[in-house]
């Protein structure tokens, strides 16, 4: 353990399972653990899993068997978004009653030439919340966070996010809604996650505030890309991890991450590396940037 302890730090890893892990979900896995361990805290694994006809079969097995054939081990037990639906739905019926939040019947293509950004067209109409939508309202606002890495981040809410969901049409809870609620119920007190999800940072910031929930630390590492500017991902055919590439790809994801892997350490197994990680882990070295490309990192 580093100089520096905190046992009230508790970290997690929270995948999707719409494909198997990759090197850039092992970037941010790796990043989310060593900031925990080096300072005693403790992580945990949440599978969010809010999206049937997305997830692939067998990838929950599968991220799972990765993260511990790679040498993670985790705190606590697994938690899946999908057992946690009634928490979602009392939290939703609340800010609807409280007029927090409303129904949205638009379509994608009523949507189309807004650039993402809600323009509130069912803000006041009224509509029930069967067979709709539901977003919540946001204030003519900025929010700002502090991220550990990335530095001072502000958004408008009202000119650049809009209204956003937080029920799908279809009945499936959004992950702006879920993951505020998770990360609170399991008193999470630091977020180490891929930097592509920093814009999603200060609709989350205002939920919490709405909600009389406790704001965590923020460090968004840098998302690891491919030559065409594509993230990694299973959209793009990214190689998954496999047990034989471990031990080389925990140092490669070390060295994405800032961090100087001493040159004893190409025949240690995962463990051993993870254990060196912790010991000199340094937040500071990651680079400060949005995006890395994965050809560098070879």
């Amino acid at each position: 353990m580093t100089a520096f302890s905190n046992p009230s730090y508790i970290g997690r890893f929270a995948p999707t399972p719409s494909g198997h892990l990759h090197f850039g979900s092992l970037v941010a896995a790796l990043a989310s653990y060593l900031d925990a361990r080096s300072v005693g805290g403790r992580w945990l694994v949440r599978m969010e899993d809010l999206d049937p006809p997305r997830e692939m079969p067998g990838a929950q097995a599968a991220i799972l068997d990765a993260l511990e054939r790679y040498g993670f081990e985790w705190d606590g037990e697994l938690v899946r978004q999908s057992e946690r639906h009634d928490a979602y739905s009392q939290v939703l019926d609340r800010l609807f009653s409280q007029g927090l939040a409303y129904a949205c019947t638009c379509s994608r293509k009523q949507l189309e030439g807004y650039n993402g950004i809600y323009p509130g067209l069912c803000r006041n109409a009224g509509h029930s919340m069967e067979n709709a939508a539901i977003r919540l309202r946001v204030p003519e606002l900025e929010y700002s966070v502090e991220d550990r890495v990335q530095g001072s981040f502000r958004q408008h809410l009202g000119r650049e996010a809009g209204d956003f969901v937080i029920r799908r049409r279809d009945g499936l809870y959004a992950y702006q809604l879920a993951v505020v609620l998770d990360d609170a119920w399991q008193g999470v007190t630091d977020i180490v996650r891929g930097a592509d999800l920093l814009d999603s940072t200060p609709r989350q910031l205002y939920l919490q505030e709405l909600l009389g929930l406790s704001t965590p630390c923020y460090l968004h590492v840098p998302l690891i890309v491919q030559p065409d500017g594509h993230k990694l991902g299973k959209s793009y055919r990214s190689p998954p991890l496999t047990p034989e590439q471990a031990s080389p790809l925990l140092l490669r994801a070390l060295r994405a991450l800032g961090q100087t892997p001493d040159v004893s350490l190409s025949d240690a197994s995962p463990r051993e590396i993870l254990n060196w990680g912790i010991a000199h882990w340094n937040a500071g070295l990651i680079p400060r940037t949005l995006t890395l490309a994965e050809a560098q990192l070879r």
